[in-house]
């Protein structure tokens, strides 16, 4: 794929996550179908389906972009408070959506892929910056650590994110198990 119909592809995909945002914002996302989607902005089904599996792949897809918007620069300059503070106001600049898209537990759910996401990139941040996989330990702490903060993100943003976003970044670094945190501040990351 050539470079052109790689940006003409991508302009598609955030052409169909605007339409299932607006989409969101009078119907629940279970209940929303490709077919509305797809009428919503303009392209045919087999356009969606070139690009996702389904309509859980585009908001997960979606959620990338902010992942690798917040996190990109981590560990070099940036810090984990940065990142997570950057993810946060992403988050609140999208409620809509993220309300929307949080409520939902069906299978290739945002929350899962969420913490997949999360749990992946700190790993990898880890065997970047040692050449090595985090040990069973770490990875077991991280686990733990990603699924909690998965769950307060979560509850912030359904509850009406009554913590400001440098708050709940504060928050979550409070949180994090102490053997994290030594590796974390090993590796200059907080």
């Amino acid at each position: 794929m050539n470079t052109r119909e790689s940006v003409r592809e991508n302009e598609c995909k955030y052409k169909l996550a605007e339409a299932v945002k607006r989409c969101m914002k009078t119907v629940a996302v279970e209940n929303i179908t490709v077919k509305q989607i797809v009428e919503e902005c303009g392209v045919s089904r087999q356009t969606f389906y070139r690009n996702f599996i389904d309509k859980y792949d585009l908001i997960n897809w979606y959620f990338d972009r902010l992942l690798e918007e917040s996190f990109n620069q981590l560990g070099s300059g940036k810090t984990l408070r940065e990142g997570l503070i950057k993810k946060f106001k992403y988050i609140n600049e999208e409620r809509i959506f993220f309300s929307a898209a949080f409520k939902v537990d069906e299978q290739n759910n945002l929350k899962d892929h969420d913490f997949y996401m999360i749990y992946e990139f700190y790993c990898g941040l880890i065997r970047e910056k040692t050449g090595e996989l985090p040990d069973k330990k770490t990875r077991k702490l991280l686990e733990m650590y990603c699924q909690a903060s998965i769950y307060m993100t979560v509850q912030w943003v359904l509850k009406g994110m009554k913590e400001s976003e440098e708050e709940l970044a504060d928050l979550m670094i409070d949180a994090m198990p102490p053997h994290l945190e030594k590796k974390f501040k090993e590796l200059d990351i907080i």
